[in-house]
């Protein structure tokens, strides 16, 4: 279980193919600190650490993965949000999130609001995923709180610190991102929907 309070960023510096899946190594300030069988939130997807060596770590994407996230849309260079998964004894700071995306989404605007920043998103809503005024989505491992929000559609404020430490700077209209919708607004969903 993660929190969305992402701890640094990593640099993809090696994408190689395996059969339908994807290997990443990736740099970081936290690879020393990793272990193997770790599971770490890549832009908001749980991957399991599965090689360490100095200042790089290795992980894996399989093709469910790729199917359902950005993952497969990186390319070396890119920078990806990095969490560990919440420890017992710290502060739950974010929301829970437990690094499973629930599907994509599109950044449609990005406005500089002189100290902030507007961010504005469009995702499929006949998949059956809802926003509340007020409540959080993780977008790309980033616990953000919803504003605007409208079937198919929300924004979000950011503000610097958040701005500078994660990859949203490296934001550009267009972009696909990787959403995971509120786990306690989704079981609320599914109890009001007859049982299938």
């Amino acid at each position: 279980m993660f929190t969305g309070i992402v701890e640094t960023t990593a640099v993809v510096t090696e994408i190689t193919p395996s059969g339908s899946s994807l290997c990443f190594r990736l740099e970081s300030p936290l690879a020393r600190e990793l272990k193997v069988d770790q599971s770490v939130s890549h832009n908001g997807v749980c991957l399991t650490v599965e090689e360490t060596g100095g200042d790089t770590y290795r992980v894996t994407a399989i093709r469910e993965t790729l199917l359902k996230t950005n993952l497969g849309t990186l390319k070396t260079g890119d920078r990806v949000n990095l969490e560990r998964c919440l420890k017992s004894d710290g502060r739950f700071d974010g929301h829970i999130v437990q690094g499973h995306v629930d599907q994509t989404g599109i950044c449609t605007g990005i406005t500089d609001q002189n100290g902030s920043w507007l961010l504005d998103f469009e995702y499929d809503a006949s998949t059956g995923n809802v926003t509340v005024e007020k409540g959080s989505v993780c977008v790309n491992g980033i616990s953000l709180t919803v504003f605007n929000s409208q079937p198919g559609r929300f924004s979000v404020a950011i503000i610097p610190y958040t701005w500078e430490n994660t990859g949203l700077k490296d934001l550009e209209t267009g972009d696909t991102v990787n959403l995971e919708f509120d786990i306690i607004g989704k079981y609320v969903a599914r109890l009001l929907q007859p049982f299938q």
